[in-house]
């Protein structure tokens, strides 16, 4: 494999369309961008050179925003002469040897690796170095519902929470579950046990409690974001959109609309 280190401009260079990160904390970036303003990039980025017009990125997304926010035009890179294929391994592996992935990505992550290379679990387990169980139960999570996955990617539910979702086939029952855990802040331990249990409903309430967790799941699909709806005996309520950042705000805001 041919390298070199070079001084190249920020303005050739493309993004790496195999990036496993979907998401950048935006101070992180400040951050990063502040300290290379002052002291400047330490650590190269990796590139290769492109078909269509200068290079291609290969590894260091983080640090190339990071740069272009600190106003940089020329910014150090390896420049490697590989395939698509190794590009796009070289990328992934780098990704999720980062510990700061969340679930989703790596998950997603796995996915390409299987896709691209026809690799089984077991494979996959030895290339990355872990246990095909772990490699297994990360994939199990593209499984669970949109809602779910996207509370997975926004830190709002736990990897851990979400393995014990995965045993519940029922859709609805998921999210009845899951307004428990926002709602009253259950642990994995709490919610195993609740989950062993079986399940205890007053018959005075049950169809309002089915119809009020029927449109909870209802909107929770529709917004992508969780939903709670809380009913008092004389019909006055809450309804409440869970969001963790101006994004999800935006989209509850212009869906209203």
């Amino acid at each position: 494999m041919v390298e070199k280190l070079e001084l190249i401009p920020l303005k050739d260079i493309s993004p790496n369309p195999y990036q496993p990160r979907l998401e950048f904390n935006q101070e992180e970036l400040d951050e990063l961008a502040k300290s290379i303003k002052e002291n400047g990039l330490i650590q190269p980025i990796i590139v290769r050179p492109s078909s269509i017009f200068g290079y291609e990125l290969i590894a260091g997304e983080r640090r190339l925003r990071a740069s272009e926010r600190a106003g940089l035009e020329l910014i150090p890179a390896v420049i490697k002469d590989i395939s698509n294929r190794e590009s796009m391994q070289q990328a992934i592996v780098e990704n999720l040897q980062r510990s700061n992935l969340n679930p989703i990505e790596e998950a997603k992550a796995y996915q390409q690796l299987l896709d691209k290379n026809q690799m089984t679990h077991e494979e996959l387990a030895i290339y990355m170095g872990k246990s095909r169980p772990y490699i297994t139960n990360s994939l199990r999570l593209l499984n669970l519902p949109t809602f779910l996955i996207r509370s997975i990617e926004n830190g709002s539910l736990s990897q851990g929470h979400a393995r014990l979702l995965l045993t519940i086939p029922d859709e609805e029952k998921q999210n009845y579950w899951f307004q428990r855990i926002s709602n009253e802040n259950l642990s994995v331990r709490q919610l195993e046990k609740l989950l062993k249990e079986k399940p205890k409903i007053k018959s005075k309430s049950k169809k309002i409690n089915i119809f009020i967790k029927d449109k909870e799941s209802e909107l929770s699909k529709a917004f992508g974001l969780p939903v709670t709806i809380s009913q008092k005996k004389d019909g006055q309520g809450q309804l409440v959109f869970h969001f963790s950042d101006d994004e999800d705000f935006n989209r509850i805001i212009n869906k209203l609309k």
